[in-house]
């Protein structure tokens, strides 16, 4: 059970700092669209996409847990309910 809720935080931590790379990239590239007269390079406007996947994938990762764990608990209830009588 240690190793599953280790598993979550570092999903959760590793979302939190790819947010923040996300919003960087985007930061930067919107300085960078403000500052020049001619379009910036494709790797400055592009920047934002890799941390967009990133946060894609770990939020699609993370969407689920609170359902997943309230459902768990909800067995383990009445796993003991039943036990009780």
């Amino acid at each position: 059970m240690a190793a599953v809720m280790n598993w979550k935080a570092r999903i959760r931590q590793a979302h939190r700092w790819v947010s923040v790379a996300f919003t960087l990239t985007v930061i930067a590239n919107f300085t960078a669209l403000a500052m020049e007269s001619a379009m910036p390079p494709a790797r400055v406007t592009s920047a934002p996409l890799l941390p967009l996947g990133l946060l894609t994938l770990t939020g699609l990762s993370l969407f689920p847990l609170p359902y997943a764990t309230k459902a768990r608990r909800e067995r383990r209830a009445e796993v003991e309910r039943s036990h009780a009588r």
